[in-house]
Order: structure tokens, then C-alpha cells, then sequence
């Protein structure tokens, strides 16, 4: 996981804390640091960056392979919609911890609604610190997640402060993998 990589291509990124946007040119030797959730963090001379699965490719990563994690989600498809959004939540990750945002706590509430016939999935989450200039991305990326679910119309993820965020809502499972139990 730690292994050097020289990127094949260029490709877009977001460096981690800050939430830019940057360009890292063909050649840069990244190491994968994480891989959850569909994206990637590499660390790089720059500092850490995100880079989205759909740039598997500059990272030298098989497509294939992934395409057999898609079709692992896609029997997922068949259940409930409210399974299928906690599903796709279960798959967003804060680039700087390995544990997805339901069993961090992060996710504070998640409604689905039907107006007019159409389905809207509202989530309100948090982040671990208020500060944290992912926040913005990690929010796109639930949004985006929830969107891949056939019959959802519309998505709108909230990032709020209250209550503020501690420990003690990380799930048991998510302690675990952080051996915090």
C-alpha cells in the first residue's frame, strides 16, 4: 500500500486539509496512503491529495478490479432505498481517517421524501473538526454516492455543528478499526 507510484498520467486532485484543487503532472511519484469509499489518498512532495476514482488509471490501478467492487454494490440494488442510502454513506470516507462517515458518527440524520413524485434523500452530517476544508468534498462525495441509487430524484447533504462532534459517536465497529477497543 505504501509502495511508490509514478503518476501515468496527469491528473486533477484536491490537496488534503485545504480543499484545493491541483494539477499533479505525469511523473510525480505519489504513495497510496488510503483507498476507501472509491477514492485515493496519495501522498505526494506536495503534501496529501485526494484523487477520485475515476482517475484510477494515472495511478496504474485496473479498472476491471473495481468494476467487481461496482457489481458487489449493484446486488444492493433490489433493496430497501433507505438500506441503499446508508450503503452508499458507508462508502464516503474523510481522506485523513480510515473509518467511513456513518461509523465515525458523523452522519447526524437522513430523511427521504417524496413531493410531487419525486424522491429526495436530506442528510445532515458534521465533520470532525469544524475547521476542515474537506468538509465541502467530503459532502459532494455522499451527495454524488447517493445519486447512483435508481430512483432518487435529488440529494442534499447539510454539513452542521450541533451537536459538535466528539469520540464517544464513533460506532464500535468504527473503534474497532481505529483500535480504539
Amino acid at each position: 500500500m505504501h509502495e511508490e507510484i509514478l503518476l501515468k498520467r496527469e491528473v486533477s486532485a484536491i490537496q488534503i486539509p485545504s480543499g484545493d484543487s491541483l494539477v499533479l503532472p505525469v511523473g510525480t511519484p505519489v504513495f497510496i496512503t488510503q483507498r476507501l469509499g472509491g477514492t485515493f489518498t496519495v501522498a505526494t512532495s506536495q503534501g496529501l491529495a485526494r484523487i477520485s476514482s475515476q482517475d484510477i488509471d494515472a495511478l496504474g490501478i485496473d479498472p476491471k478490479a473495481e468494476e467487481k467492487k461496482q457489481e458487489e454494490s449493484a446486488k444492493l440494488k433490489d433493496a430497501p432505498i433507505e438500506e441503499q442510502v446508508w450503503a452508499q454513506l458507508k462508502g464516503v470516507y474523510d481522506p485523513e481517517i480510515p473509518v467511513d462517515i456513518v461509523n465515525l458518527g458523523l452522519v447526524y440524520d437522513c430523511h427521504i421524501a417524496e413531493t410531487d413524485g419525486k424522491r429526495t434523500v436530506e442528510v445532515k452530517m458534521t465533520l470532525t473538526a469544524p475547521g476542515c476544508g474537506m468538509g465541502p468534498v467530503i459532502a459532494a462525495d455522499a451527495q454524488a454516492k447517493i445519486m447512483t441509487i435508481d430512483g432518487i430524484d435529488d440529494a442534499k447533504v447539510e454539513l452542521v455543528w450541533d451537536p459538535a462532534w466528539n469520540q464517544e459517536m464513533i460506532s464500535e465497529e468504527g473503534k474497532m478499526k481505529l483500535g480504539m477497543i
